[in-house]
């Protein structure tokens, strides 16, 4: 059988071959030329802008979502550990229980329920919503065992502290870990999208670097054709496309070095002091807890100063003040702790409740206010250190569009005399 093409074969075949050899001439070579250079420019250009966009949302997203949400767990995290410490510190005043004492623990539970409310709201993902829903149900769970406490103390029945010893303990090996756990994801969020905000946009800059070797290229062949050395275009081109690969590396690592000491000054430290803040509400919590058991101290003792030792190493120089407020309380727990001993416990208990400058109470809540302000202005240089680093990228995407297009048409403008000439 003999197969004959139909004309439309034909006339593809013809059209290929016309075009294979206009290809080899020159004008052909400078059609070739313009296209591909122009085309790499502006393919270049948009693949660029597109990752520097999307730099630019990762770091409206630090600011607009991840961090408020680590610092919602982070809240939800030391909120619920200083009302186990205000909810013991009233348990321990018995049945004058003051209402500073009450309101202490109220506002802490407060606080707690709102952190919770805001960290849920702003849950990236399932497995998270999972966790803080296990934190919202041990958070029932407690508050009805430190109410079964209160009502028992104020009647005077000593199943009271076993009420709130198994609350306590509650707190501590599930309430406690489980926002741990979402507050650690939380952070280490922020600090991934960071580090994202300070990357290089390593396929569009390759992606240049193939402009700009195209345009090396289509200079060379130029020069062979039509023995002129320059081509102004083509020149001009490169020079923007070099101009734009510049500005690029430039501006992140401008970017970066604003990420890296938001990092270094900010998430870093906030997370540290964070750690602190709760190590001290436990530390609080041991310290009375220990008086409302009234046996053996010892192993109590030691929960508070391996607490204290881990506090000390936490804060470091992050906050001064915090470090000689801890030495200041560690002095008068020592008053507490020589008093019991001594078997005056009126005295004892006064010097953990008692609201003078010397006493527990007054030197805790001088740890508890210099590590949240700490906390606060970690925050803040963080912030701060975020948002100039936007400042650095705002404008960088929309130059590179327009900057890249400018070189695609400085090429097209560049050949064009080269094409006539030609015609």
């Amino acid at each position: 059988m003999i197969t004959t093409a139909t004309p439309l074969t034909l006339d593809a075949r013809a059209s290929g071959a016309w075009a294979r050899r206009f290809a080899r001439t020159t004008p052909g070579l400078v059609v070739l030329i313009a296209v591909a250079v122009a085309t790499l420019c502006i393919v270049a250009g948009v693949v660029c802008a597109a990752a520097l966009n999307g730099r630019i949302a990762e770091q409206k997203a630090v600011l607009d979502h991840s961090e408020p949400f680590a610092y919602a767990a982070q809240n939800l995290y030391a909120a619920s550990s200083a009302a186990d410490a205000a909810a013991a510190t009233a348990f321990l005043s018995g049945g004058n229980q003051t209402p500073l004492m009450r309101a202490r623990y109220q506002q802490a539970l407060a606080s707690a329920a709102s952190a919770l409310a805001d960290a849920t709201a702003g849950a990236p993902d399932a497995e998270t919503r999972k966790a803080l829903a296990e934190v919202s149900a041990q958070l029932a769970t407690y508050t009805g065992l430190v109410e079964a406490a209160r009502a028992n103390n104020a009647q005077g029945f000593p199943i009271g502290s076993a009420y709130l010893r198994e609350a306590s303990s509650s707190m501590q090996t599930k309430l406690l870990p489980g926002a741990e756990k979402v507050y650690a994801a939380d952070l280490a969020r922020v600090e991934q999208a960071q580090r994202r905000v300070g990357s290089l946009p390593m396929i569009g800059l390759a992606l240049l670097v193939v402009a700009l070797a195209a345009i090396a290229i289509g200079s060379v062949v130029m020069f062979k054709r039509t023995n002129r050395r320059f081509n102004l275009g083509l020149l001009g081109a490169a020079v923007v496309v070099a101009v734009v690969m510049v500005w690029i590396v430039g501006a992140v690592r401008l970017a970066a070095g604003d990420i890296e000491r938001g990092r270094t000054e900010g998430t870093a430290r906030f997370g540290q002091l964070a750690e602190a803040r709760i190590l001290a509400q436990q530390a609080r919590t041991d310290e009375t807890l220990q008086l409302i058991t009234r046996g053996d101290i010892t192993t109590s003792e030691k929960s508070f100063y391996g607490h204290i030792e881990e506090l000390a190493a936490r804060i470091g120089t992050a906050s001064p003040e915090a470090a000689a407020a801890v030495d200041k309380w560690v002095a008068s727990h020592r008053i507490q702790v020589d008093a019991y001993r001594a078997g005056d416990y009126p005295a004892a208990v006064a010097q953990a409740l008692g609201t003078d400058p010397g006493a527990s109470g007054a030197q805790f809540g001088a740890v508890e206010t210099s590590l949240r302000d700490a906390i606060e202005r970690a925050r803040a240089t963080m912030r701060d250190h975020v948002s100039d680093a936007g400042g650095y990228l705002l404008w960088l995407p929309t130059g590179v569009l327009v900057l890249m297009t400018v070189a695609a048409v400085a090429t097209v403008v560049g050949l064009w005399p080269r094409l006539k000439e030609f015609l």
